[in-house]
This record gives structure tokens, sequence and C-alpha cells, in this order.
């Protein structure tokens, strides 16, 4: 029992030291009050020190630690490093938020719980228990709720963490709900043992498929899919610029991750037959890809045309987030491993063109203190190389060439066409062409409308403008070379180690 618990503890290092990291936040604060901006170096340090500690895990294996809670193999390793990555630059965003800075509020206890927010993150892509998926969703969603509201003098800052806690609180207690029932058809909580249950067993395919669809209502809530969305637009709008942006990338990365895990694991026959060539069937006749498919369709569909109509760009983005999200589960409903891995190279080109336009609204609403889309008017005449790359990160968001959002689309319709789901294929192109008409209606404002007589040119600090191409430049990279990527998220889903 100790050397299972020791080798648990060496494969659990970059949690360890997130939660290290949280404790030794909340002590500086005590400390050195005054040190803000050295709390946030901290944070940005002990980030790191995770990501080398995460460098360090065994390569090309899956080890299953703390009793099959807890899952590390390249499938947890990849997505956390998507959420490091936001974490990071999220923490440099922060530091030069006026937003916050401006803020009655205390920084310490911000960057302490954006660590905390990390950990819960890093737990939901690796946990493999019901239970440890629950409490790390738990973990995540109360740090969100108190950062979404963390601003208090902001006067839709304290309604949107109510609205977010509101919402949080309903859909956790339904995925409980199911939870309990599945326990009750299967005996287990680890989701390979569920698995063995339901292959095995004779369960009742009605109260399998009533707690599969309440699960699905706590992961809808995660990844901000319809009907489950409600939340996010105010939330988004309430919150500060810098969490509105983790939000829409690593929390909805982290879910995901475990939606994906949960699935693929507990609801697949392990004796199909074609397991060996990449494609999974579902087991006990619950068909769960055929409702992830219905919630895509709607996902994606509500989130591009209610963004037509918005003029805040941080609501704007925010359904435009939804409708990526819809995107995304695009890639889970084929089951195969060709999906997985588009879903997988999906998130890395997301995270940079969404953190892109996150930052460049930052950015424009430190100079002028509004997020609403009259601040872009004539912003090519006012900083031509902020407008420029601002549509950079829209042409990728929009999936055109030569940009990395062309590239994930491409696989996430490759791996569509390839299963044969051609109806929601045309339905994610046309709903491609609806989101051209809001990104567009951004480019008008930048490049074909003068700026105000009494708007001065816009100068940034050389750091403000070389975090905006740490964004800029991967975003068309990897529009151009995205060989080592491909290879690198194929290696996930091949080590997946499910069965």
């Amino acid at each position: 029992m100790l050397e299972q618990i020791l080798i648990s503890l060496q494969n659990f290092r970059p949690e360890i030291s997130l939660g290290a990291a949280f404790l030794f936040v909340i002590l500086l604060t005590v400390l050195v009050p005054r040190k803000q901006s050295l709390i946030g170096f901290v944070t940005f340090t002990a980030l790191v020190i995770t990501g080398y500690f995460l460098l360090q895990q065994p390569k090309g294996i899956t080890i299953s630690i703390f009793s099959n809670m807890f899952a590390v193999d390249p499938f947890s390793s990849f997505f956390k490093v998507v959420i490091l990555l936001s974490g990071l630059i999220v923490v440099a965003f922060s530091m030069m938020s006026k937003e916050l800075s401006k803020s009655t509020q205390g920084l310490g206890e911000y960057y302490a719980l954006l660590l905390a927010l990390t950990l819960g993150m890093f737990l939901m892509s690796g946990a493999s228990n019901l239970l440890m998926m629950y409490l790390a969703m738990e973990l995540t969603s109360v740090t969100s709720y108190i950062l979404a509201g963390y601003t208090k003098d902001a006067h839709d800052s304290s309604e949107a963490s109510l609205k977010y806690v509101i919402y949080g609180a309903v859909t956790s207690g339904m995925m409980l709900y199911g939870i309990s029932i599945l326990y009750g058809l299967t005996g287990a909580t680890d989701i390979y043992a569920v698995n063995r249950a339901l292959m095995v067993g004779d369960v009742s395919i009605l109260a399998l498929t009533i707690a599969g669809i309440l699960i699905i209502i706590g992961f809808g809530y995660k990844i901000t899919a319809v009907p489950f969305h409600f939340w996010s637009p105010d939330v988004y709008e309430g919150a500060p610029i810098t969490i509105t942006a983790i939000l829409a990338v690593a929390s909805k990365a982290a879910g995901f991750a475990m939606l994906t895990r949960f699935f693929n694991v507990a609801f697949v026959d392990t004796l199909s037959e074609h397991l060996a060539k990449g494609y999974w069937a579902t087991s006990s006749g619950f068909e769960w890809n055929r409702i992830l498919a219905a919630i895509s369709v709607l996902t994606m569909t509500l989130g591009n045309l209610v963004a037509i109509w918005q003029d805040n760009l941080k609501r704007l983005l925010a359904y435009s987030s939804i409708a990526h999200a819809g995107y995304i589960l695009m890639g889970l409903v084929v089951l195969s491993s060709e999906g997985i891995t588009a879903v997988l190279i999906y998130f890395v080109v997301y995270l940079f063109m969404n953190l892109g336009a996150f930052y460049v609204v930052m950015l424009m609403a430190n100079k002028t203190g509004r997020e609403d889309i009259e601040t872009f008017k004539g912003l090519v005449y006012r900083s031509p190389v902020v407008a420029v790359v601002m549509g950079v990160f829209l042409i990728s968001l929009t999936g055109l060439p030569p940009t990395a959002g062309f590239i994930g689309k491409l696989y996430l319709f490759a791996a569509l066409i390839n299963g044969k789901w051609y109806w929601l294929a045309v339905v994610a192109a046309v709903n491609s062409v609806i989101s051209l008409y809001y990104y567009v209606r951004i480019f008008r404002y930048m490049f074909l409308q003068d700026p105000d007589p009494a708007a001065e040119p816009l100068r940034f600090p050389a750091v403000q403008v070389l975090l905006l191409m740490v964004l800029f430049i991967p975003t068309l990279v990897l529009g151009l070379y995205f060989g080592p990527l491909v290879e690198a998220a194929q290696a996930s889903v091949t080590m997946f180690g499910m069965f």
C-alpha cells in the first residue's frame, strides 16, 4: 500500500506543485500585501515549474494512480499542456490589465484562485472515477464563481457571479443524481469497472439513458453547450476579461477532456470488431453520440445566430465560443480515433486564436475603458499592427486558410466525412458561413470606417506587443506547418489506454 501511494505521488507532482503554489501565494499575500506585482510573477513562475514536472512524467504509457481515481497518460498530458499554456498567458494578461489594477480587491487572492482553478482543471483532465470527476469539476466551478465576480466595483460583475452559481448548482445536482443512478445500475464508480458491468450485466436501458442524460447536463454546463449555456454570455460579459478568456479556453478544454474520457470508456463496446481500426460502437443500446450530435447542431447554430446581434465584443466572443463548442462536439460524435485527434488539434489552434482575440479586446479596453464594437472604428488608422493581428485572429476563428483555424476545421470535417456523418458536416459548413457575417462586421469597423475626429493614435508598450506576437505567430504558423501538432495529437489518442 505504501509503495502504491509513493508511486501515485511521484506521478502526481504537477498537481502537487499547483497545490503548494496556491498555499504559498496565500501566505505571500498575508506577508507582503503591497507587493501585488511580485505575486503575479510568483504565480507565473509556479506555472512554469508545474510545466517542468509535467514534462518529466513518463511518455507513451498509461498509469492509473490512487486506486484508479486518476489516470496519467498522453491524453490527459495533452490537455494539461493546453490548460497550462492558457494559464501562463492569462497570468501575463492579468499583469497588464487595468481592469484588475484599478479594482479595490487585492490581487493576491486573485492569483491564488487562478492556481486553484488550474489545479481543478488538471484534475478534470485525468479523472477516471465518477466521484473524482465530480469533485474536480466542483473545485473548478467554485473557484470560477469567485473569479467571475472578482471586480465587485463593476456593476455587472456580482450579477454574473450569482447567475453562474445558480446555474452551476442546478446542473451539478443533476449530474450527481445521474452518477448515483449509474452507480446503482453498475455498483461501481471507476469508469473502467462501469464499462465492464455494462458489458456483462443486464441493466435497464431506460434508467441508463436517464443517467446518461443527467450526466450530459453536467458536462454540457461546463463546455457551454446549448441548452445549458444560459449562464455564459452574462458571465463572460460581467467577469474580468482575463477570467472570460480562461473560461472560454482552458475550462472548456478540461470539460471536453473529462467528457471524452467518460463516454469513450464507460459507454463503449469493448468487444466491437471495429476497435482495431480506430472505430467504436456504443454499449448497452445507449447511443449517446446521437444525443451529442443533436446538442452539437443546437450549440453551433444558436451560438452563431445570436452572435450576429451583439455589440459588446466580450458577449460576441462568448456566443462565438458557444458555437465553437458545437464544432468541437462533432469530433466526439464520430466515435473514432480520428475524431478525437481532430478535437485535440482544434483545441491547440483555438487556444491561440481565441486568447488572441480576447487580448486585443483587453488592450482596447485598457486604452478606452470600453468593450463595444464602436471602439474598433478606424482601428487600422490608429494602430495598424493591432488591426491586422486582430483581423488574422478573426479569419482563423472563421476557419479560413492560411490560418490555424482552417486546419482545425479541416480535420474535424475530414473525421465527419470519413465517419459518414454527411448531414452534420453540411450543418457545420452552413454555420461557418453564418459566423463569417459577424466576424466581417468587426472587419468593417476596423478597416472600412474612419475613426472619430477626436480619436488619437494608439501606442502600446513593447511587452504588450510582444505577447500579442506570441499569440499571432502560432495562429499563422500552425496554418502552414502543422505536422508536429497532428503527430502529437495522434500519439495522444493512440496511447489513450481506454481498455
